[in-house]
């Protein structure tokens, strides 16, 4: 009897082990359970690690895919997925922690799309930047009238005003002359930032990302650079103006990609606004300083837009299976547009990597850097494109390649040599 006890036990806990994540809204402990939960279902492709802690001292934990976790390959880009930076839009929370476990499930079931990008990407998961404004949200739910409550960090601070402002030196620069690219942090900026957006910067500067997008609620759109307009203010107010980056074509379609894969943001019509093609220029839309998505652009190699995803920024719990089903593909797909473009390596005579070379494309007025492996991702629509690879110490290498985004998970484009 005590032997049938014993099997029937096992067998409760291996029902639990492979239940998949609920359709629920998760507290921070079962956040960090669910995330645990997947990396013990695919331990060889999974790695849980934290960038920090916020101000009430919670990790910001983060879940990585690659079929070699905590080591990057080189010619292998980095992507990642941010959610929850503003505590009271919790659908993004929710839509990772499935697009963790959907990504898992499909590795082990064999589904050739999701090997082929697991073996190809290395995809690093946040499902919350802001885990303290989260718990105080979560807590006043489903009490209506707190609409703005736990959108701040512990500190009452927008996570998402809170980056160094790197826009006006950029418009400076383009307009008189300077860097177009990797512009630096005045030497105070950890003093002016918060933990949580320090970790985050940290975070940005310690892998070479590519491709991201952070995910937010209160309306249904695809935002692209530049966030921060152009103009001047006016009475106290900064002017609404479309302002593009040197990647406005490649932005808008990254932008499309999601929105005509999501089930219904490419309409246009979601939350009383209307958005051609779901997508919007960020300043077009309203002027927004020291925002994340600028900042990736103008720090990093990294390509970032923001997802606005529900009108409710703390949807009903009912909602959320809806809501998956009309993100998953959308999710999945943007994650493959990390392979659109070039990349190669850059080394020297003596097949050394050379690390931080300026990767530039003729025509557009934004460079890349190689990472410190000496391989380089430059994301491009198709075409053929003028390329220069720079050096301190060595003479430029310049070529013609070819883009094509049908050839990108296979093959790469030739090494860049000096």
């Amino acid at each position: 009897m005590s032997g049938l006890l014993s099997v029937s036990f096992h067998l409760l806990l291996l029902f639990k082990l492979v239940a998949p994540v609920t359709f629920r809204h998760h507290r921070y402990d079962e956040l960090v359970r669910t995330l645990y939960k997947v990396h013990n279902e695919c331990p060889y492709i999974t790695r849980v690690y934290s960038i920090g802690r916020s101000v009430k001292g919670r990790h910001l934990y983060v879940l990585e895919f690659s079929d070699y976790p905590g080591i990057h390959e080189p010619l292998e880009p980095e992507v990642k997925y941010v959610g929850n930076m503003h505590g009271n839009e919790a659908l993004g929370r929710e839509l990772l922690l499935q697009l963790a476990e959907f990504l898992c499930e499909e590795f082990r079931s064999g589904n050739q799309r999701i090997v082929r990008l697991l073996e190809g990407t290395r995809v690093h998961i946040l499902p919350s930047m802001n885990p303290d404004g989260y718990e105080v949200a979560a807590a006043q739910v489903p009490n209506s009238s707190g609409y703005l409550v736990g959108r701040s960090n512990a500190n009452g601070v927008d996570l998402n005003r809170n980056f160094p402002d790197l826009n006006t030196y950029i418009y400076y620069n383009e307009k008189h002359g300077g860097p177009n690219h990797h512009l630096p942090l005045p030497d105070n900026w950890k003093s002016q930032v918060e933990p949580e957006t320090q970790a985050v910067i940290q975070w940005i500067r310690s892998f070479n990302f590519i491709l991201s997008a952070n995910l937010h609620g209160g309306a249904v759109v695809a935002n692209y650079p530049y966030d921060r307009s152009l103009e001047h203010r006016v009475r106290g107010f900064r002017r609404t103006a479309n302002t593009p980056t040197p990647d406005d074509k490649l932005f808008q379609k990254l932008a499309k990609v999601y929105s005509y894969a999501h089930g219904w943001m490419h309409q246009g019509w979601n939350c009383g606004d209307y958005f051609p093609d779901g997508i919007t220029n960020g300043a077009s839309w309203y002027s927004l300083s020291k925002g994340m998505q600028d900042f990736n652009y103008l720090h990093t190699n990294c390509f970032e837009i923001t997802l606005e995803l529900s009108c409710d920024k703390f949807p009903r719990q009912e909602e959320l299976q809806r809501e998956w089903l009309g993100n998953r593909e959308a999710l999945i797909q943007f994650l493959e547009q990390v392979h659109q473009g070039i990349k190669g390596m850059v080394l020297d005579e003596n097949y050394n990597n050379l690390a931080e070379a300026v990767i530039s494309v003729s025509g557009i007025n934004h460079d890349v850097t190689s990472g410190d492996h000496g391989d380089y991702f430059r994301l491009l629509l198709p075409g053929t494109y003028t390329v220069t690879a720079t050096a301190p110490g060595f003479d430029p290498e310049t070529v013609t390649v070819t883009a094509d985004l049908h050839r990108a998970l296979e093959q790469s484009q030739p090494t860049a040599w000096f």
